[in-house]
């Protein structure tokens, strides 16, 4: 049995999302202040799209929008791993300062994997169990 889930704050996939929001939130505050409307917004935004969009499936009653929900989630992170490689190409960010937002990013990415294929796999179960039953 799973972890009891009463809303979506109690969901590893959306803590590990607030905290890769709130790393790449600081490594762009240090971006070069032409870059507040470009490439600083834009990882800001993907990143906050991620814990949103885990959010947002959480609160969806049909297994089908709530799986679309989650895979957005997890298109939005690999939005944000490619904007902070542009980042290091363009000397913005240092391998060293990077490093970890990039290994919290995989780790993401590997639970939001696991947590898509739980709510597909519900979907389609006989006695449609509910998302606690998948939880790892």
């Amino acid at each position: 049995m799973g972890k009891i889930v009463k809303g979506f704050e109690d969901l590893e996939v959306w803590q590990l999302g607030k905290q890769h929001t709130v790393m790449a939130y600081r490594l762009t505050g240090n971006f070069p202040e032409r870059e507040i409307f470009g490439l600083s917004n834009q990882i800001r935004r993907a990143a906050t799209s991620i814990p949103g969009n885990v959010a947002e499936g959480f609160g969806r009653y049909h297994y089908t929008d709530r799986a679309r929900f989650y895979v957005n989630a997890r298109g939005s992170l690999n939005e944000v791993k490619s904007h902070l490689l542009i980042s290091e190409a363009l000397e913005f960010l240092d391998r060293r300062s990077l490093q970890p937002a990039l290994e919290l990013g995989e780790t993401l990415g590997v639970k939001l994997n696991t947590f898509i294929a739980a709510t597909r796999r519900a979907q389609s179960s006989p006695r449609r169990r509910t998302l606690d039953d998948q939880l790892p």
